[in-house]
């Protein structure tokens, strides 16, 4: 096929090419900007006039008074949950057992899974969401039904077998052994292949056995390109399951480090009960933290203490969990994180810029993918999504003087039926209105 040719995009432009937290002009906004895209690659962002007259010749797709940002990334979300979302007035333990590990049995039955992998490859995408981070089935052949229906939609995914052998229903648990082949076989089909990336996934510390995280160990010193991915600190009550269970560490945390689990290329899903010394050993792993706030009000988990993570130097992003949380919107998981932080004791008011950054740039650092996702910088791969206001969200942007205050009214109000075009890497994986 030849390469689409080369486009100008015309609307409001917003992205966060350098860390918010850290850098005060990390926003870059543009009112009536231009994205050109050429051969699936951003060839240059910003303002429209100036970028129109050095690249004269190359069409233009007008679509002001619409909103373009860069794709967003979801660092936690588990695909076997789409049917069980809504789930409410549970604690993490309870709401295991009677509403997901039921559910996730069924993946057992691969057209179920199949059927389930479709419906959750395309709800990501009308979200607006181009790059995940998820969890697959105990099943292998459901895991691989979501990599081939994330692979069929041109999603970047991340993904693995969850692995587990004790205290979940009987049927999620695996030997050792068959884990360790199963990954292996995962790994070899789908690790690499066009935009999808292999995550060894144990499940978390208190279903997985010591041998059971020695086979996650082995799995990461023997394919040195895929990630890691589990749960840690999410609920008192699972807390104190896994100190019995492994009564030699320290903390939580201890328990993965132990299996030399905890680095770049880690990540570790709510640490909302993390302690002092956890902060500061996952800053020096270079560990990511996926901040889920609507799952952990869900659940009454609790507020993330996203300030002491941000002092201490951990990288952190944003995951919407999906069955545990309120659903794919991950616009909606920037508006309840900076709610959860208004009312946090010692909360950290987030600015609109922060909160993109969370959404975008800060989910490919921990996806090892910064150097190709996550903002509009030259060079990078043209993923974003375009936003055609609501009747109320453009009342509010013809009113607002400000480019943060226009990304601010975007972030509160813009949602699934505000996401009119998707693309990855210049393809178009979702359109409201095909054009």
């Amino acid at each position: 096929m030849p390469p689409p040719p080369a486009e100008i995009l015309r609307a409001a432009v917003f992205h966060t090419p350098r860390n918010a937290f850290r850098e005060d002009a990390a926003l870059e906004a543009f009112a009536d900007g231009g994205l050109l895209v050429r051969g699936g690659r951003i060839e240059a962002c910003g303002d429209f006039a100036p970028l129109s007259a050095a690249h004269p010749g190359v069409s233009v797709s007008d679509l002001r008074g619409g909103v373009l940002l860069p794709g967003l990334v979801d660092t936690h979300v588990h695909f076997p949950q789409v049917r069980i979302i809504g789930s409410l007035g549970k604690s993490l333990m309870d709401w295991l057992e009677r509403c997901a590990l039921p559910e996730e049995s069924r993946m057992a039955d691969v057209n179920y899974a199949r059927e389930t992998a479709r419906l959750f490859v395309s709800a990501l995408a009308s979200h607006g969401t181009t790059t995940a981070m998820v969890f697959g089935s105990h099943f292998p052949v459901a895991t691989a039904a979501l990599f081939e229906a994330a692979a069929a939609t041109g999603l970047r995914v991340a993904s693995g077998l969850v692995l587990s052998d004790r205290l979940l229903r009987p049927d999620l648990h695996q030997s050792p052994d068959q884990a360790y082949r199963a990954s292996t076989d995962l790994i070899k089909t789908f690790n690499l292949r066009g935009r999808l990336l292999y995550a060894v996934t144990p499940r978390f510390a208190l279903s997985a056995s010591e041998a059971m995280l020695e086979v996650c160990q082995t799995l990461m010193r023997e394919n040195h390109s895929v990630r890691f991915q589990t749960h840690i600190n999410e609920n008192r009550d699972e807390i104190a399951e896994v100190a019995r269970l492994f009564p030699w560490a320290s903390d939580y945390l201890a328990v993965y480090e132990h299996y030399a689990l905890v680095g770049t290329a880690s990540v570790l899903a709510h640490d909302v009960h993390a302690r002092p010394p956890e902060f500061e050993r996952l800053a020096a792993a270079g560990a990511s933290v996926a901040h889920c706030p609507a799952s952990n009000a869900a659940l009454g988990s609790g507020i993330f203490p996203l300030r002491s993570h941000v002092e201490a130097g951990v990288r952190c992003a944003l995951g919407t969990d999906v069955g545990a949380g309120t659903g794919f919107g991950m616009l909606k998981e920037c508006l309840q994180a900076y709610l959860m932080q208004r009312v946090a004791p010692e909360g950290m008011p987030l600015s609109a810029a922060q909160l993109l950054y969370l959404a975008t740039r800060a989910g490919a650092e921990a996806l090892g993918l910064a150097d190709e996702t996550g903002d509009f910088q030259v060079g990078k791969a043209a993923d974003f999504v375009y936003l055609r206001p609501s009747d109320s969200l453009a009342a509010v942007l013809d009113r607002v003087d400000s480019l943060e205050g226009m990304l601010s009214a975007v972030i509160t109000l813009a949602d699934r039926d505000s996401v009119a075009e998707v693309r990855v890497t210049g393809e178009v994986i979702y359109a409201k209105d095909p054009r």
